[in-house]
């Protein structure tokens, strides 16, 4: 007689489809905690980054701030102008640079398409073919 006679039965089809769902499941829901996970840690290093753009905006506004007035003041000394020419000098070149560059980013942002041309035209494309497959 042999003696490696197997005592159970092998498992049924049924059994063997719910086995793979649920670990077709388990793998969906693992997979969408690293993404909530991976999310929350770009998300904080975005923050960590836009302050620390911000903060060296300030900084930078502040030197620039002091940079004019320094400006003012070399106006005032070397070009023998009251203050208040000085200041008036400078606050007009400056007004005028920032014209300059506001007007330059406002044509820009005004070529921007908040939805992107190429996938609008593919999605309009499926929706098209989905409403008449043939």
């Amino acid at each position: 007689m042999p003696n490696n006679v197997q005592t159970e039965s092998p498992p049924s089809v049924a059994s063997l489809v719910g086995g793979i769902i649920e670990d077709a499941q388990r793998l969906v829901q693992q997979e969408l905690r690293l993404a909530r996970r991976e999310l929350q840690t770009e998300w904080d290093k975005a923050k960590v980054a836009a302050m620390s753009i911000l903060i060296g905006m300030a900084v930078c506004a502040l030197g620039g701030v002091f940079l004019g007035s320094m400006l003012v003041y070399l106006l005032n000394e070397f070009a023998h102008l009251p203050l208040s020419a000085s200041f008036g000098i400078v606050g007009s070149i400056l007004a005028v640079i920032g014209g300059i560059l506001f007007y330059g980013g406002y044509k820009k942002a005004s070529e921007v398409s908040m939805v992107p041309p190429q996938t609008a035209e593919t999605m309009r494309e499926n929706v098209q073919w989905m409403q008449n497959p043939k």
